[in-house]
């Protein structure tokens, strides 16, 4: 539920949380992680205040450890194990922000107890499956509905397996973000928490991303270059968006997961996914695939953008090469040859 505003106009939050999301925000979070903190203080300190328009009044020395468990205990009644790891994530950042500015004695969420991350490996879904989608998309080229782009789903679908993006990443990357090189070229990744990296990748996948963006060219022919003899990646400027929606503006995350979502279905692939992921499944493909192929943790660590081996290690069995052979061994490469035009 959320905190409504008091009838001066006034925000309905305590100045202190105030203080707290002004704090984030000079870091830079995405606005998802921004709008995750404020959800999860709503959910909680509503529980602990005992109605939303009390929330304003909640004063720090009220986040004791009884308040604290009870609310979170009410909570997980009604939430997922993965939203209430996030919720305890949120407000143990906030705990700490109070603890650092003297207004809690101590951080009680040490003492709150937390789902346990499950230890399974991730679902990849295969080269078959992906394939499969890839098909599903082909049969779009030459459809007479705007909404429908072949090349541009299918350059998505590949861009996401053979780079191992997550969904934001996908919707923030530049044309220019895409950088040719002798051996094939590199995708530089505006990652979580502001981390870039370098993804290599090959002439194939290059070649495909060209081709999307010939089409864009015709769908959209104002927003090239000037004087451009081409379509390519350099008839581009650097800053236009890598994929646009059909009115030819940034694609938006929603966008993004529905037509993701509209393969699967049509498809009948819907089954093969987990519950719950749609892009973020070709970043679980693409690192399952990696590491079924012996790809050492760190490379693999490198080329998912994680903070450490330990969550790298849940995709590998063993060692493996360097960042270029390791992701130039993805055998989901294959599928370009399979149904892409000859190249």
């Amino acid at each position: 539920m959320t905190i409504p505003r008091r009838a001066d106009g006034e925000s309905g939050y305590p100045a202190w949380f105030l203080e707290f999301l002004a704090d984030r925000a000079i870091r830079k979070p995405s606005r998802h992680t921004m709008k995750a903190y404020s959800q999860d203080f709503d959910a909680i300190a509503t529980l602990i205040a005992g109605a939303p328009e009390r929330v304003v009044d909640l004063r720090p020395d009220g986040l004791t450890k009884l308040a604290l468990q009870t609310a979170f205990a009410k909570y997980a009644r009604t939430h997922a194990a993965a939203s209430i790891r996030r919720c305890w994530s949120n407000w143990n950042t906030l705990c700490d922000f109070l603890y650092s500015g003297d207004l809690l004695a101590a951080n009680p969420m040490s003492l709150i107890g937390r789902p346990k991350v499950a230890k399974t490996l991730p679902k990849g879904l295969g080269v078959d499956t992906v394939s499969g989608l890839l098909a599903v998309i082909d049969l779009d080229r030459g459809s007479t509905h705007r909404s429908d782009w072949a090349e541009r789903d299918r350059a998505i679908v590949l861009t996401a397996v053979l780079a191992g993006l997550r969904a934001d990443e996908l919707v923030n990357a530049d044309i220019g973000d895409i950088r040719p090189t002798d051996e094939g070229g590199v995708i530089h990744v505006h990652g979580k928490g502001n981390k870039d990296r370098r993804i290599p990748i090959e002439h194939n996948l290059i070649h495909e991303l060209e081709l999307y963006l010939g089409s864009r060219a015709t769908r959209f022919p104002g927003t090239l270059k000037r004087r451009s003899a081409g379509t390519g990646l350099g008839a581009w400027a650097a800053t236009a968006p890598l994929f646009v929606g059909s009115d030819g503006e940034r694609m938006t995350r929603g966008t993004l997961q529905y037509r993701v979502l509209r393969a699967f279905k049509k498809a009948g692939l819907n089954s093969q996914r987990a519950a719950g992921v749609l892009v973020h499944g070709f970043r679980h493909t693409f690192a399952t695939e990696l590491a079924n192929g012996n790809v050492s943790v760190y490379a693999l660590m490198k080329l998912l953008g994680h903070d450490s081996m330990a969550t790298s290690q849940r995709y590998v069995d063993g060692a493996g090469a360097e960042n270029r052979t390791a992701a130039a061994q993805n055998p989901l490469y294959r599928l370009i040859e399979q149904t892409g035009e000859p190249l």
